[in-house]
Formats: structure tokens, sequence, C-alpha cells
């Protein structure tokens, strides 16, 4: 047996622990699996995601708790964390690559931390989430204080790599939230949101990359997007605060100041380029007749809010 791999009675314990959590039941809807056609099977696939999107609904007034702190901590100029591992780990890593091209944020202001590190993102590496420490040096390595907030993600909700770096963030006393699909009366974590959309036994028993995974990726997009808007990065339903990274995002910046605006792609695309590549900006002097400085002027005194600043006289 090898230094690092675990003693028959830590497996014994952890057999123990996990046994009746929901994750690990079989699923008496799909007993008959490996029987079914290719599209028998399917369809039951399908018919089990459908379960998904309302147990995420009757957690929607938790989520919108969530939303509160991650629009307040961006607001005070802090950050949000996601932690955590294989999976629920690569969602939130997923999620907080997503923000920047799409919304305009730094890097650094909404991280994913994932146990075994960014390498972990494309290849397994056991036994990286089984230790609390990690996920508290994880923490700690990144300076995490008690004005951040700390989002687990947790399909069985014991994952030791999570609750560590919860732990850890609440003895610093920043905020902290778990997405689980664990019935919530069974976490005994103790954090200030606590989104649990309840999903049911997986397909194929234990792989919480199916129905678990779906659930944490609609939360997060959720939690995300909302935050996204009441930080003012959307414009009616089109973003206004995307990073033109590529051509597809530049045509599309351009494409949003002409759905805006009514103008012609030429036309639009000079006060894209005249705003410095901010759709924002290009949009109010387009609409108002603004200078760049005015726009600016305009902006700042609506908080980043495009609809505000419309209302403004010059």
């Amino acid at each position: 047996m090898s230094e690092n791999q675990p003693k028959k009675d830590e497996i014994y314990e952890v057999f123990q622990e996990t046994k009746h959590l929901l994750t690990e039941q079989r699923n008496p809807r799909t007993l008959d699996l490996d029987t079914l056609s290719v599209e028998d099977l399917l369809y039951r696939i399908n018919d089990e995601d459908l379960q998904v999107a309302p147990a995420v609904r009757r957690e929607i007034p938790h989520i919108a708790r969530a939303v509160e702190i991650y629009v307040e901590t961006f607001r005070r100029g802090d950050r949000i964390f996601y932690v955590g591992a294989g999976t629920s780990g690569r969602l939130g890593v997923l999620d907080a690559a997503e923000l920047p091209p799409t919304y305009g944020t730094r890097p650094w202001q909404v991280q994913g931390l994932i146990a075994g590190g960014y390498g972990a993102l494309i290849r397994a590496i056991e036994g990286a989430e089984d230790l609390e420490e990690y996920g508290e040096e994880d923490l700690k390595e990144r300076g995490v204080t008690a004005r951040d907030f700390v989002i687990g993600l947790a399909a069985s909700k014991r994952t030791p790599y999570v609750k560590g770096a919860l732990k850890y963030a609440r003895s610093l006393g920043a905020k902290t939230a778990l997405i689980t699909v664990i019935p919530r009366q069974e976490v005994d974590l103790e954090v200030d949101v606590l989104i649990a959309p309840v999903v049911g036994p997986e397909v194929v028993t234990g792989s919480t990359r199916m129905k678990a995974g779906t659930a944490q990726k609609l939360v997060l997009n959720m939690i995300s997007t909302a935050a996204m808007v009441r930080l003012g990065k959307v414009y009616e339903n089109l973003m206004v605060d995307l990073w033109a990274t590529s051509k597809k995002l530049q045509a599309r910046s351009v494409r949003v100041v002409m759905t805006v605006t009514g103008l012609p792609y030429e036309e639009a695309a000079r006060y894209v380029e005249a705003a410095g590549g901010s759709v924002k900006l290009a949009i109010l002097m387009a609409l108002k007749g603004w200078t760049r400085e005015q726009a600016e002027e305009a902006l700042r005194r609506a908080d980043g809010f495009v609809r505000k600043a419309l209302e403004q006289n010059p």
C-alpha cells in the first residue's frame, strides 16, 4: 500500500458515511438500463433530466440570497470563490472563466478552485478531495479574507476539500454558500446560504456528473447571470460590458450597438472604435450625441447602468 493510499478502516468510515446518501442510491426507474435500445436509453436519460429544472426552481428563494451576497461582494471590490472537486469543481472553474469575456469582469474577481489544481480539469486526480486541509490551504494561498464570498459545490455535501474550505472561510468571517443535491435537512455544514435542489438518484448509480452536475450548472448560471444584470452589465437583454477579445465578440459588440441604436454596421463600428471598444459608451455616444468624456461621466453617475445613464442630461 502506497503512502497516500487510504487505509481499510478509513475506506469503511467513508462507506458508512455515504451509504445512505441520496447520490449513492439506485434509481428504481433505470434498473433495466442495460437492456434498452439506444433510443429508449436516451429517452430514459431525458426523462430523468426533466426533473432537474423544477428542483432548481424550488430553490429560487435561496438562490436569490446568494445573488444578493454576490452583488454586495462585487460592489465592494472583493472576490467570489467557487470551490469544488471533480465535476463540481470543473463547473465552478467554467463559470468563473466565462465571466470576463461575457461581462467584462476582471479574472481575479471570480475564481474557481478545484481539488488537485487546474490539472484536475482534464484528468481526474485521485485523493485530491479527501483532506479538508487541502481546501483550507487553497484559500489561504489566495489570501481569502472576511470580505470575500466562498461558494462550495459538492453533490453529496460531504466532500472534505469543500468542507475544509467553507469551514476556513467561516472562521475568517467570510460569507459562505453550499450548492448540493442532498435534502437540506441532511446537511450538517453551517453556511450562510444553502442551495439544495433534490434531483433524486442518478440514471447510473453515483454518476453525479449527470443530474447533480446539471443542477449545479443551472444554479451557477442563475447566480452569476442575475448578479451581472444587477451590476449593470446588461441593458435590456443585451451584453453591454463584454470584452471584445475575439473576432466573434468584436462582431457582437457592433451588433449590440446596431440593435440598440438602429444604426448601420459602418456607423455602429465607428462608435465602438471611438468609445475604445466599450459597448456602453458607444450606445450613449450614439443615442445622446455625447462625447466619450460626457458618456463616461453619465455612466459613472448611473453606477454603470446604461438605462439610468440614458435618462440623464449631459
